[in-house]
């Protein structure tokens, strides 16, 4: 036998590996026992794994703003509102503008139709999968994209439904909060087909442990809703019909408090989340510090002191 027979596949059998590939990877990623509320149909597979469609009136992410509260939507659920580079770039310009939006106090990211969303747009990444530069610079994007979710000054609430996998599930991990149907499925299955979810992990972990994670990774089996609340990857878990329900009660109490001593808060929380506790003290005395001169703190502490509500101002 030729010794280079197995790396030296014709272009249309290199083509069919790489679609049985794609298709195992679901059927891995949510195996039998799963509740049927939370499997693919055949349909759902066709969606995962549709071409990328070309640009259309339809935004890839859609905002609604009520009260202080702003939902973005990622508006491909047909799809599973796959992390194309079309889509992080999108939700990358949302972020930037709310992030300087002062009316906007709290963020509700969610996915349109049946699911939050599948992760990366594997049809784009193997169109470019020979392409390094392609590939770093969408890995780049997301990075970024990520990053923005914990630099943003208002709380960002991940409302998830039916699957959130791979970057699905690494944007669930890097948002503030996450409420889930007790329907969701989440799962880092890049190890199905052979690409490790190595930069979704970053996020997961710090949420999950080492152990729980690297379970994950090494799998690529789906957790259920109740495993990942008890793991610590989203804080609430209600059924469907009732997710706005719990979403509202956290923006309810976000837009009680001050804006400013949450968004000094969130940046000092991040900023020494990851530090010795030496230098994580010296971060958040320093907020600490800022905070306490602020008239919101002022505000706070004489409201308490004659027992009655605050009035904030954001300064």
């Amino acid at each position: 036998m030729n010794s280079g027979s197995n790396h030296h596949h014709s272009h249309g059998e290199e083509q069919r590996i790489r679609e049985t590939a794609l298709d195992q990877t679901l059927a891995d990623s949510f195996p039998a026992s799963d509740p049927p509320s939370s499997l693919p149909n055949p349909d759902e597979h066709d969606a995962l794994t549709a071409p990328s469609e070309p640009a259309t009136a339809n935004p890839l992410v859609m905002r609604s703003a009520h009260d202080g509260v702003l939902t973005l939507t990622l508006n491909r659920g047909d799809r599973f509102n796959p992390l194309s580079s079309d889509m992080i770039a999108a939700l990358q310009r949302e972020l930037d503008a709310t992030a300087r939006d002062e009316s906007v106090r709290v963020v509700v990211l969610a996915g349109a139709g049946r699911g939050f969303c599948a992760g990366h747009d594997l049809k784009e990444m193997r169109a470019h999968a020979a392409d390094a530069g392609w590939q770093r610079d969408l890995f780049d994007a997301c990075r970024r994209m990520m990053i923005s979710l914990t630099r943003m000054p208002q709380p960002i609430i991940g409302r998830v439904h039916g699957i959130a996998t791979a970057a699905g599930c690494q944007l669930v991990s890097m948002c503030d909060l996450a409420v889930a149907a007790d329907t969701a499925a989440f799962a880092l299955p890049g190890v199905n087909i052979g690409l490790f979810c190595s930069t979704p992990a970053v996020g997961v972990v710090r949420n999950v442990g080492r152990k729980r994670a690297m379970e994950m990774l090494l799998t690529g089996s789906t957790i259920s809703a109740a495993t990942a609340l008890a793991w610590g990857l989203v804080n609430r878990v209600v059924p469907a019909g009732q997710l706005d329900e719990e979403i509202g009660r956290f923006t309810d109490i976000v837009i009680a408090r001050s804006a400013a001593a949450v968004r000094l808060g969130k940046r000092a929380f991040y900023d020494q989340i990851d530090r010795s506790i030496e230098t994580a003290y010296d971060i958040a005395s320093e907020a600490m510090l800022c905070n306490a001169l602020l008239e919101d703190a002022a505000e706070g502490m004489d409201a308490f002191l004659g027992k009655r509500s605050p009035v904030w101002t954001g300064r």
